[in-house]
């Protein structure tokens, strides 16, 4: 476990995060894998995909109908409500009496024929064989123009390991200083323990009862 890594890691999320970036990619090991997955976990990333040396395609959106044919098609669906469930073999012969279904899959075929394929070739990113090309790539989460994950710091450091018990960590929790750490006294602030059963949160680690290496507090 590399915590000089993990410590660039955790400045180049703050960066990010400072200059508005949408998506950004850390290098990929079993560390910065289940860290980040428990920083998806409590909110502070939007998503996060296993890549290459380029950003993975983002998600179409679909196009939504204007108000005009929603309440025209409201009006339909209450006059006559079996419309929403047509028959296999009805076919679309007129544009006034279209139901979601119809609409749905003509929506399916436009995605079909679009320059990115079909719409399980979005969730599909390429990975490359080469260990050493792959990237981490991270969605980054904004609420009121501000960054959700303002700052990410070290607790362990390289020269000095802090191994702290569950008492400790509740201790901690309830904003109290236990072992040369602070208390979680920031609003949504959360700091991450590594344990015998993964990468888990302090507050996880209390209901548990178990201890482990404090790696970073996020808030």
């Amino acid at each position: 476990m590399s915590l000089v890594n993990l410590a660039h890691v955790c400045s180049h999320l703050q960066n990010a995060s400072k200059a508005r970036l949408g998506v950004t990619s850390i290098p990929v090991s079993k560390l910065h894998v289940n860290l980040m997955l428990g920083l998806q976990r409590e909110g502070f990333l939007s998503s996060v995909v296993l890549g290459g040396p380029t950003p993975p395609k983002p998600y179409l959106l679909q196009s939504q109908p204007s108000p005009e044919s929603l309440d025209k098609m409201a009006g339909k669906l209450r006059d006559q409500p079996w419309l929403a469930y047509p028959a296999p073999e009805e076919t679309d012969s007129d544009s006034d009496s279209s139901t979601l279904a119809s609409d749905i899959s003509r929506r399916r075929v436009a995605l079909s024929r679009s320059p990115l394929g079909a719409e399980e070739a979005h969730h599909e990113t390429p990975v490359p064989e080469n260990p050493a090309r792959r990237r981490l790539w991270l969605g980054l989460k904004y609420w009121n123009n501000e960054p959700v994950l303002r700052n990410m710091k070290l607790v362990s450091k390289p020269t000095r390991r802090i191994w702290l018990t569950s008492e400790d960590l509740g201790k901690i929790t309830r904003t109290r200083e236990s072992s040369y750490v602070k208390g979680l006294t920031r609003p949504g602030e959360c700091m991450f323990v590594t344990t015998d059963r993964g990468i888990l949160e302090a507050r996880e680690c209390v209901e548990r009862r178990i201890g482990g290496m404090a790696l970073c507090r996020v808030w």
